[in-house]
């Protein structure tokens, strides 16, 4: 048997403005933007540059109940981790686009990391594994 986890949902305010955050801040790549008119919504899936793996799907908060959850999806924990092949690279760059860190660089034995802030604040770690860790030949 093979499963994959295909999409994660991410609560959002506006479509556009998370398309717009995702593909030039984090440099992700626009999957697809498709309108579905019988549920007057959209399907707007976004990926890590170079990733084949999972991909986020924007979904608008479409519901009252649904708008606390924007930013807030993991109750304040951190709710996504973003793997690179070059920590230093992809930190450096996100903070000359304003991405803000909650959380210095900090080596760790599992690997380097630092905590972000998404347009939202939904926490995210950047994060490149140490040579020999179990995720590291995900990313690299």
């Amino acid at each position: 048997m093979i499963q994959s986890i295909i999409h994660i949902a991410l609560v959002v305010r506006d479509y556009d403005e998370a398309i717009d955050f995702y593909t030039k801040k984090l440099n992700f790549t626009l999957v697809e933007d498709t309108y579905q008119p019988e549920q007057d919504k959209r399907w707007v899936v976004v990926s890590p540059p170079g990733s084949t793996g999972c991909t986020l799907l924007l979904a608008k908060a479409s519901k009252p109940e649904q708008i606390p959850y924007i930013g807030n999806q993991a109750g304040g924990r951190i709710y996504l981790f973003l793997g690179t092949d070059d920590f230093w690279r992809d930190y450096k760059e996100m903070l000359s686009k304003g991405i803000e860190f909650v959380r210095e660089p900090k080596a760790q034995s599992y690997g380097t990391v630092a905590v972000f802030k998404d347009l939202y604040g939904n926490l995210w770690d950047l994060v490149q594994f140490a040579e020999g860790h179990p995720m590291y030949p995900r990313v690299k």
